[in-house]
């Protein structure tokens, strides 16, 4: 076969690698473009981490004149890297001992001739329309009705219409 690859590594990302390996165990053996998608819709920390990982190994891979519309994503390793211990007061004197993991991230992407077409495209940006004042769209007009019949009244004046005894 022909297939050739590129890797990068990203280290000392703040996030913990169990959180990581649940958004990298969606990604492996998609398609470049496939798997940015799947990122750009993900809302956890560590997919913009991972989004901006992989644009760099796209790039990396550009560099060494790989075909960006075969590479899929190869592998993604997502290793434990130092941990900072800090203290949390406990009762009776005591401290229990709180670390603050980092990891370490490889991604390896492969370029392969089985890699399937697109099935579908990202928008590069979405712009925001804005109503025009002399559009013929008619514009749905608010009216406030009142959800207190006639005959009673609010509380507020039930309050202070009473007497001082």
């Amino acid at each position: 076969m022909n297939e050739t690859k590129t890797m990068v590594k990203l280290k000392n990302l703040d996030i913990t690698p169990r959180k990581m390996r649940r958004v990298t165990r969606l990604l492996t053996g998609l398609q470049v473009d496939n798997a940015l998608a799947e990122l750009s819709m993900n809302t956890t920390r560590g997919a913009a981490s991972l989004k901006k990982l992989i644009q760099s190994a796209i790039a990396s891979a550009k560099e060494k004149k790989l075909n960006p519309d075969k590479l899929v994503i190869g592998s993604i390793r997502v290793d434990e890297g130092r941990a900072l211990k800090r203290l949390l007061p406990q009762g009776r004197g005591r401290a229990s001992l709180i670390r603050k993991r980092f990891s370490h991230i490889t991604v390896e992407l492969i370029e392969s001739e089985k890699a399937k077409p697109k099935g579908f495209f990202m928008p590069k940006k979405v712009k925001k329309v804005r109503e025009i004042p002399g559009s013929n769209r008619p514009t749905p007009k608010l009216t406030e009705e009142k959800t207190t019949p006639k005959g009673q009244k609010g509380f507020m004046q039930k309050v202070f219409r009473r007497k001082a005894v």
